[in-house]
């Protein structure tokens, strides 16, 4: 018996004619408009001259180099350098230089810098109060929840299979509530810094203890604690202000009018995880967990200290514990061309390629294993479920490119390749469970590892590339977009890829 794969996708973006986006055939005919008129006039040296020309400006605007065109890494280096120029690449927090005002605002760098979090009304039957996370440039609306999952690892085929189909219910859910923009749901494996086994220790040692047993104990300690690791997974449902505008006015406006909408969506969304997904737990974060969630991201080393803290005051230690969410993110910050340095620490960051063989579930498990002890990783999936009719609208756009392209080819004489047919028929088998009532789903994935700053970072950056490749997928650096890439692979707060998708 095989494990399912799955391989029903296709590309993001096909243009509608020939591959080419409406903007890329006007650029590239705009192009040639010089070459048609010498050709006209019968001019021929200027012809021969411009038609090179033509060929040179086609490839810089249509050929992908690692993901972009050629015009389109000129563009970003220029961006990049001005940010540098003005400083915008580099961050220091207001809490290290002591001008903080308010404790409980978040103060991040980048992207993360519209983040705001508020306490929301009571949830559910505990009455708990999850935070409310407000991105103002995004304009969207998200909560955080961390899940305990017992993984597929040792899974039978069959549960496995019907894990990866609760998955798929979990997005048809997504979809059908109409509020839903983007399901994240973020893995990290995160180097054990034994603080639990300490307290542990602290709480049954007896002073009668044989010497030779305390010795074996403690070099086990020692040995197995710094490559011991430990997985934690979080799920954040993002939805956008302009789905949510007039159902959070219904609710009673306000921040506690979208807390009520998005109680509704965290309902659906907590019963498929912990029914056809099998997550046996899903406890949504306050402020103050989301806060250590986060500093942890940026600095996983401080996680011991904040578990130390947690379990000597459960003891009746007084002493202050957790982390305002003012002092959260890195007192430092930069973002370099091809890493991110944040405090002490350094992170890479791929964006992960479906292959065209397509995957089975959990192939990219390998990317979450550590090469040597210290590092951290993370695995970010961002699952965006598209409306209906813009679903339908994508679908359609792609069946005529591809008919078009197939037209052309048979009328130029050229023999139909197995990619193209392989592509034809994945459109019209993805028209076919539209017209059944499935959800179409924009994936994306972003794989980060994370290792002290004094670490050769730009070696562990390729060993995770080599462990997506391991996995079967293809990885792609987000260079120039360091920064962004971390906030989205490492910081469970919604914030998704850089918002630009290519003939990739």
């Amino acid at each position: 018996m095989n494990a399912v794969r799955y391989g029903d996708y296709s590309r993001d973006v096909s243009g509608w004619f020939l591959g080419m986006t409406g903007a890329q055939l006007a650029l590239v005919t705009l192009a040639g408009v010089p070459a048609l008129l010498a050709l006209n006039a019968q001019a021929w040296v200027l012809f021969a001259v411009w038609l090179p020309v033509w060929a040179l400006l086609a490839a810089v605007l249509l050929v992908p180099v690692r993901g972009r065109a050629a015009g389109r890494w000129f563009a970003d280096l220029c961006l990049h350098a001005i940010g540098g120029a003005m400083g915008w690449t580099v961050f220091g927090s207001r809490a290290a230089s002591g001008t903080a005002e308010r404790l409980s605002e978040a103060d991040l760098p980048g992207v993360l810098a519209g983040i705001r979090t508020h306490d929301g009304p009571p949830y559910g039957q505990l009455f708990t109060r999850p935070v409310i996370v407000q991105d103002s440039a995004a304009r969207t609306w998200s909560a955080v929840a961390r899940i305990d999952h017992p993984g597929i690892g040792l899974a039978e085929l069959g549960e496995r299979d019907r894990m990866g189909a609760g998955l798929a219910e979990l997005c048809e859910i997504a979809a059908r509530t109409e509020l839903i923009d983007v399901l994240a749901l973020q893995v990290r494996t995160v180097p054990d810094d034994g603080a639990e086994r300490a307290a542990w220790e602290q709480a049954h040692t007896r002073a009668d203890a044989a010497p030779l047993a305390t010795r074996v104990n403690a070099l086990l300690g020692a040995t197995l604690t710094p490559a011991a690791v430990r997985t934690e997974a979080f799920v954040t449902v993002v939805v956008g202000e302009s789905r949510t505008g007039r159902a959070a006015k219904e609710s009673g406006g306000g921040v506690d009018g979208r807390a009520r909408v998005l109680h509704g969506v965290m309902a659906e969304v907590e019963s498929a995880l912990r029914g056809p997904v099998g997550c046996t737990a899903v406890t949504w974060l306050d402020s103050a967990a989301l806060a250590a969630a986060v500093r942890t991201g940026f600095a996983p080393g401080d996680r011991g200290q904040l578990i130390a803290a947690d379990l000597a005051a459960a003891n009746g230690a007084e002493l202050a514990t957790g982390v305002p969410m003012a002092a959260a993110g890195p007192t430092q910050a930069r973002a370099e061309l091809r890493h991110y340095v944040h405090d002490s620490w350094a992170s890479v960051t791929d964006t992960v390629l479906l292959p065209d063989s397509g995957a089975v579930l959990g192939a990219l498990a390998p990317v979450l294993v550590p090469t040597t002890a210290g590092e951290r990783r993370c695995l970010t999936v961002f699952l965006a479920p598209l409306p209906l009719d813009r679903a339908t609208r994508l679908v359609g756009r792609e069946d005529m490119s591809a008919t078009t392209g197939n037209e052309l080819r048979a009328r130029m004489g050229f023999r139909q390749r197995a990619r193209q047919r392989r592509d034809t028929e994945r459109i019209g088998a993805a028209d076919e469970k539209l017209a059944a009532g499935r959800a179409l789903v924009r994936p994306a994935v972003a794989a980060c590892v994370t290792v002290p700053a004094t670490w050769p970072v730009d070696e562990h950056g390729r060993r995770l590339a080599a462990s997506v490749r391991a996995a079967g997928f293809v990885p792609l650096r987000l260079d120039l977009a360091q920064d962004s890439g971390f906030a989205a692979a490492a910081i469970p707060l919604g914030v998704g890829l850089p918002d630009r998708r290519g003939r990739r």
